[in-house]
């Protein structure tokens, strides 16, 4: 599964500031090096320089390098780490994520809110699939599905899923068509529905929503801004709803 741009980016940024605004930049580069368990010989060849220069610069024997000099020290560094699977950038993206990262907007219904509010809500369109027939939702969760993938665990999932299973899970920035559904099987617990919104889901997610018997939805807003304004939305008019009942005076009991 490929990593977010975004942490390649800030991960960049991260070796590169500390190497320019250390006292000691070439120890900064040799910690920087160890930690992501690479070689002089095999950082140096992919910088096409000699490995003798990488070992100047981290014993100080030479001046502090240039920047351009770091951008390809940064560059030869996540490239030699991505041919290796992304391990250490993997790794710094669990270390600096958190699951609140990837939750964009979670809400409980206050009174149970039957899918097509939902879908009318969100222009959705149902995907006409085997799976079982849900009328009513109790809440939703906005996921960020590259965030996810990053911060959450498999013990972790469950913190998408709010105070109840009986909810829609919404899953934004799908660029892989089959990702939410691999997000949703690695946890037992299951949502009551499934939305994408601005990809729709595949023929492998279709099959997996029909074996866990959750309905799929597709939402074509566009953008996550209106996705999460539309939903509040439907919370507030579900709200009112639930403030009307309250407020309507108790039944007459006959004699």
């Amino acid at each position: 599964m490929s990593v977010s741009p975004s942490v390649r980016e800030v991960l960049a940024r991260r070796v590169a500031g500390e190497i320019i605004l250390s006292g000691k930049p070439g120890a900064t580069m040799r910690r920087w090096r160890e930690l992501f368990a690479v070689s002089q010989i095999s950082l140096s060849e992919k910088m096409m320089v000699s490995s003798s220069v990488i070992s100047d610069y981290e014993s100080g024997r030479r001046k502090s390098p240039g920047t351009r000099f770091v951008r390809r020290f940064v560059w030869a560094l996540l490239k030699l780490d991505e041919e290796r699977g992304s391990r250490f950038i993997r790794e710094f993206a669990r270390l600096t994520s958190s699951p609140s990262m990837a939750i964009l907007d979670l809400r409980e219904f206050p009174i149970p809110v039957r899918v097509e509010y939902l879908c009318k809500a969100i222009k959705g369109e149902i995907i006409p699939t085997s799976s079982r027939n849900i009328k009513e939702i109790l809440g939703y969760t906005v996921v960020d599905s590259e965030k996810a993938v990053e911060a959450l665990s498999g013990l972790e999932y469950s913190q998408l899923l709010g105070g109840s299973t009986d909810r829609a899970l919404v899953f934004t920035n799908v660029e892989n068509g089959n990702l939410p559904m691999m997000i949703v099987r690695v946890s037992n617990l299951k949502p009551r529905l499934v939305v994408f919104h601005g990809t729709r889901p595949d023929e492998q997610s279709m099959r997996l929503a029909e074996y866990d018997q959750i309905p799929l939805v597709y939402s074509d807003l566009p953008s996550v801004e209106q996705l999460i304004k539309s939903l509040r939305k439907l919370y507030r008019v579900a709200l009112r709803v639930k403030l009307g009942r309250k407020l309507q005076p108790p039944p007459k009991i006959s004699a």
